[in-house]
């Protein structure tokens, strides 16, 4: 099992960094009754990586150290700066199965292989409040630094780490800070022990071959959408970690970014060519599906839910609420080891290697080469037209399943033509912005349709599963009514929604 911390910490250097005795005294910093000295742990660390550094490339950090309180294997992730989730695992000869997988999306097949060894001497103080609670820890590190691949050189310095405690007030380490800068001491030029060691014992931190140039201000068609694939790429790389952990909102967020690259890859198509960027758009549809359980389950779940609070006690009949909790439980647990496995599998680091060789080597139509505004309009239009005749088409058709078919497509239309418009928005500016904004709105009067749609098709079974246990299925028949009135709302309000989205949509 694999334990998480958030981590909150500063690192300072300077002439009061030499020792302990130049440490000012951190009782006057306020808020603090007492400094205890905890006394000096000698730690062993070995940091792994891939031979061309591809974690410490995206600031994530691997050792195994022995020695203090918390010995193992830790896997630090930065949230933002000098704020990283430390994931911590028994120790053990080779790095954990639970710590490899959160990387697998940076590292793909490399191996991870020892790069530094640090040995550090740490003098350690709490600082208390008057009460005795931790309100920090304040060390000093003696570091000795040794290459073990990639060079063979050798560093030591010394610096001073104030971690803030569990649940503390970051404003606390400004009061810190503004002691210790009065001592002399200031910021550490680099954001960790090991950037620091592959910086002195060797070239630093390398870019891996294949990496991520410095990218050039886009200029031409081509150059935007590129920019927008390459964002959307490398969130699906970094939201990896966060989904296989169950973070909030995390595969929601993955899912997004895997629809707005497919539907990036479609909508300019007469920029990018689609006999390459097609079986590229297959996998994503194919990785949207995988995350699609785990979303939608939350989804209905949340809607359910809130549906079950709003009704009046004298509708309410039957343990409702502990059957759809254990329903949601059961269904949350199937598709988050699917999920899981989909991540693990061959697969999906084709796709996102396929992404990475569509980054690098672009295969560019003839517009690629035009100006955004004639081209990326172009595209856009054409998404706004395809979506006028799909809403025509839903509003034509009588109430039912055929309805519900052809507005979930319009739905998933205008959300194409959300994301070309985004995609089209630092290049086209405020007509892109608002063309946008309309297809939000209207996404989102289709999206409550569709999750309507999908409520009624969970309500069915709850209610047969709720039979089959000698229960009563009235309310769910009551919750069944109240969506179809719903959707048959949002279905009488498409027609001016549209119109008032296509006045707004400025192409």
């Amino acid at each position: 099992m694999a334990d998480t911390k958030r981590e909150i910490e500063r690192k300072y250097e300077g002439p009061a960094a030499g020792g302990g005795a130049g440490l000012p005294d951190l009782t006057a910093v306020p808020g603090v009754g007492s400094v205890v000295g905890r006394g000096v742990d000698e730690l062993d660390a070995t940091y792994y990586d891939t031979a061309d550094q591809l974690l410490a490339a995206s600031s994530i950090t691997l050792r195994r150290r022995t020695g203090g309180a918390d010995a193992g294997w830790h896997l630090k992730l930065p949230v933002a700066e000098g704020v990283r989730d430390e994931i911590h695992a028994p120790l053990a000869d080779s790095v954990p199965a639970a710590l490899s997988s959160l990387v697998r999306s940076r590292v793909r097949d490399a191996a991870l292989v020892p790069v530094v060894r640090l040995r550090s001497s740490r003098d350690v103080r709490h600082l208390l409040d008057a009460d005795g609670a931790l309100l920090a820890e304040v060390s000093v590190d003696r570091v000795r630094a040794e290459r073990l691949s990639g060079g063979k050189g050798t560093a030591q310095w010394t610096e001073i780490e104030v971690e803030l405690a569990d649940d503390g007030d970051p404003a606390f380490l400004d009061k810190v800070e503004k002691k210790l800068r009065k001592a002399g001491l200031h910021r550490s030029a680099s954001p960790s022990k090991l950037a620091r060691a592959l910086t002195e014992t060797g070239a630093g931190v390398r870019r891996p071959s294949g990496g991520r140039p410095a990218a050039r201000p886009p200029v031409t068609a081509g150059d935007h959408v590129l920019a927008y694939v390459r964002e959307q790429r490398d969130a699906l790389v970094e939201l990896d970690p966060a989904v296989r952990r169950d973070q909030p909102d995390a595969v929601h967020q993955m899912r997004v970014a895997t629809r707005r690259l497919r539907n990036t890859l479609r909508s300019f198509d007469n920029v990018l060519d689609r006999k390459v960027t097609d079986p590229v758009r297959s996998e994503l549809k194919w990785l949207a599906g995988e995350l699609a359980g785990d979303r939608d389950q939350e989804v209905i779940t949340k809607r359910l839910t809130s549906a079950l609070d709003d009704l009046p006690g004298s509708l309410r009949s039957g343990p409702v609420r502990n059957r759809l909790r254990t329903w949601s439980r059961a269904r949350h647990s199937g598709s988050r080891q699917r999920l899981t496995e989909a991540l693990d599998g061959r697969r999906h680091l084709y796709l996102l290697g396929a992404l990475d060789a569509l980054v690098s080597d672009p295969p560019l139509h003839k517009a690629a080469a035009g100006k955004p505004k004639k081209v990326l309009a172009e595209a856009i239009r054409k998404d706004l037209d395809n979506l006028g005749k799909l809403v025509d088409r839903a509003v034509s058709l009588p109430p039912g399943r055929d309805r519900d078919i052809a507005l979930h497509e319009a739905r998933k239309k205008a959300k194409r033509t959300r994301y070309a418009a985004e995609a089209a928005v630092p290049a086209l500016g405020k007509p892109a912005e608002a063309t946008a904004k309309a297809m939000k709105s209207l996404t989102k009067l289709l999206g409550d349709h569709q999750d309507s749609v999908m409520a009624r098709e969970a309500l069915r079974d709850l209610a047969e599963k709720a039979q089959a246990a000698g229960e009563s299925s009235f309310t769910y028949g009551v919750l069944y009514a109240r969506e179809e009135r719903r959707a048959a709302a949002d279905e009488d309000a498409l027609r001016g929604a549209w119109r008032k989205a296509g006045r707004k949509a400025a192409f």
